[in-house]
């Protein structure tokens, strides 16, 4: 559902061809995290919102956990994931695959600060098994995200 689509959005950036395919799913961070041997912080979670405008995405880091003070303070309201259908009905995506590239024009991405703590991460590509492994540089610009954001919780 999404994997085609990303690659024709990543193919503007010529990254299309740094995506990783895998045979297992990576719909979790713990498979992913696994799969890439990485550490799970490494991976890029991708998390649908609805709003009152619209569905949005967050990525955050792979241990990150939404801090609702910060997310009401960001957006002015409670945050609320996308069920599953919905993120099939509006993102295109499948939970587990979702990813913040080649996404309807109307859904507007952000990216949370815990994704600059490492030199590259590895968000999805759309499908539950795959990968590709970025910066936080490149996660901005391929994604054409609007902000950076904080809004998950503060690890100590």
């Amino acid at each position: 559902m999404g994997l085609e689509r990303t690659k024709e959005h990543l193919k503007k950036y010529d990254a299309h061809e740094r995506i990783l395919l895998f045979e297992e799913s990576l719909a979790t961070v713990a498979l992913a995290a696994e799969a890439l041997g990485v550490e799970p912080d490494r991976i890029a979670k991708s998390l649908g919102f609805r709003t009152n405008e619209g569905p949005i995405i967050v990525v955050v880091s792979g241990e990150a956990r939404i801090d609702n003070r910060k997310f009401k303070e960001q957006y002015h309201q409670k945050a609320r994931m996308l069920s599953a259908e919905e993120t099939a009905q509006h993102l295109k995506m499948p939970v587990g695959g979702v990813c913040p590239f080649g996404v309807p024009e109307d859904v507007p991405v952000y990216l949370d600060i815990s994704l600059k703590k490492y030199k590259t991460v590895y968000p999805s590509c759309g499908a539950i098994n795959s990968a590709i492994e970025l910066t936080p540089e490149e996660i901005e610009e391929f994604s054409r995200a609007l902000t950076w954001v904080d809004v998950t919780k503060d690890l100590l």
